[in-house]
């Protein structure tokens, strides 16, 4: 079948090279793509929210399954601008529609969904402009560290975890009044903060079954040792090792089917992934949020240890046999290092000659997914914070992630960064 990938960072190259690998794929585009996806299909430059450009992609090739990467399309109503139009009604599209999709794009919406159907998460308060003096209480009577979260997309900045009550009232205040965050602030989700350990859980449904696709543990800060500012992921271990029979067993029970059973009992239309960002708080799981796509960088760690024909799988999910599909995993320890360009999560130079990546892998289990980097003559250059992520295969974690840093040690640019230390306390 001819497939169409919407998105153009590490995760949508991750997506890409594993369909490309499976024989149900004919032809593979990617709208808009990067130089990495570009080795495994043909990119068209064409916005991820542009849905009538979409459309005429969809009619010109012929595509048979569209494939949704990033939040914003699937929360802007992708899948319900597809259902509507009769010429390409029949086209399969992975992604839930616009309401489902609210599980990710408004955090008061989840967090609803959650009460109602006796899910474990964080105690919460909702507020908006017009109840400013009520919120601004609430914080004052709350212990710290407390957690301020825009209800809306932020471009993942719109979470603050707040340790004295002035960061969370000057917060609240930010999201609300200055509206810091646009629309998105207009309502804010304040929550108890859970200590402890988290891990991602990745799971495909078809809004009746599921299957477990894969998990990861996400190293959000910048610095080694988790030290310093918050990132978009500066790397990921699968498995993690915590996850044994037990722990699974209460993530599946208390967490994956309620979730699954109120999406179908709420008539929610949602044929696509769902990403469990999950707390391991002394062994119990609570949700701290949904996303209803694919994570990034853990999709870059997920892919690769998924042995099971990724597209065979959507196909699965489309076609109501999605219950009956065997997953097997490749029975491997797994690392994703991120490298980064320098003085990122805050400003960074753009267009910075990356040389060496061509020699990478130095090790023949070792991947090299592009994310924030961009063509420039015959050369590549930097083109966005997180710049490339390396993927690496190992009998243990810390061989993983030694062979990842080692294709790492092979690629430069000026201001380059990575953590050596992914999976450290494991």
């Amino acid at each position: 079948m001819n497939i169409l990938l919407l998105g153009s960072g590490g995760r949508e190259h991750a997506l890409a090279w594993k369909m490309a690998a499976s024989p149900h794929c004919t032809e593979l585009y990617i709208a808009p793509g990067n130089p990495g996806t570009a080795q495994v299909g043909t990119n068209l430059p064409v916005s991820v929210t542009d849905f009538p450009a979409i459309r005429a992609l969809c009619i010109n090739h012929k595509i048979d399954m569209l494939v949704v990467g990033p939040e914003e399309p699937l929360v802007k109503g992708i899948y319900d601008f597809f259902q509507q139009d009769e010429a390409l009604n029949g086209m399969i599209v992975v992604g839930p529609s616009k309401a489902a999709a609210q599980l990710e794009g408004s955090k008061a919406f989840s967090k609803q969904f959650m009460q109602r159907h006796g899910i474990p998460t964080a105690p919460y308060a909702e507020f908006t402009a017009e109840t400013y003096s009520e919120g601004q209480a609430y914080i004052k009577e709350h212990s710290v560290p407390i957690v301020v979260k825009a209800d809306g997309l932020a471009a993942g900045k719109g979470v603050v975890i707040a340790n004295t009550h002035e960061e969370a009232l000057r917060s609240f205040e930010q999201m609300i009044r200055e509206q810091q965050f646009g629309e998105a602030g207009s309502k804010v989700v304040i929550e108890a903060f859970l200590t402890g350990i988290e891990v991602s859980v990745f799971v495909l449904t078809d809004g009746e079954n599921y299957q477990i696709i894969g998990h990861a543990k996400d190293y959000k800060r910048i610095g080694e040792g988790d030290t310093g500012l918050n990132t978009g992921g500066m790397g990921c271990i699968s498995p993690v090792p915590f996850m044994d029979e037990l722990f699974w067993n209460k993530v599946t029970q208390r967490i994956i089917e309620p979730t699954i059973a109120g999406i179908r009992a709420e008539k929610l239309t949602y044929k696509g992934f769902i990403f469990f960002g999950l707390m391991n708080v002394q062994g119990e799981p609570w949700v701290i949020e949904y996303n209803c796509r694919m994570g990034d960088p853990e999709t870059e760690v997920v892919m690769p240890l998924l042995q099971t024909d990724l597209v065979a799988l959507l196909a699965a999910m489309d076609n109501g046999t999605l219950a009956d599909t065997n997953i097997s995993f490749f029975d491997k320890k797994a690392a994703t290092v991120v490298a980064v360009s320098g003085g990122y999560p805050g400003a960074y130079a753009k267009n910075i000659p990356i040389t060496g990546w061509e020699l990478a892998p130095k090790h023949p289990q070792t991947l090299v997914f592009h994310a924030g980097t961009a063509q420039a003559n015959e050369g590549l250059v930097t083109a966005g914070g997180r710049v490339m992520a390396v993927t690496s295969f190992g009998d243990t974690l810390g061989e993983a992630v030694q062979h990842a840093v080692a294709t790492l040690e092979q690629i430069q640019f000026e201001g380059m960064y990575y953590r050596k230390d992914i999976g450290y306390e494991f």
